[in-house]
């Protein structure tokens, strides 16, 4: 997902996105784990998406602070 399309979106569906990211990464390293993922990329993809919700998280955070 681009980080301009999660940036339209409000920050209850920002944690309701990281919410889904953090399973799916699960879900990807224990399908890793077992031998049984057919893209091993996806759980690269998976990981940035995440640092990008963070960030905008982030960002939102420190701007409500100084404002």
């Amino acid at each position: 997902m681009k980080a301009r399309q999660l940036r339209e979106l409000s920050n209850a569906e920002l944690e309701t996105k990281l919410a889904d990211l953090k399973e799916e990464l699960f879900n990807l390293r224990f399908q890793h784990a077992t031998g049984q993922l057919e893209n091993p990329l996806r759980i690269r993809e998976v990981k940035k998406d995440y640092a990008r919700v963070k960030t905008i998280m982030t960002e939102r955070a420190s701007l409500e602070t100084t404002a």
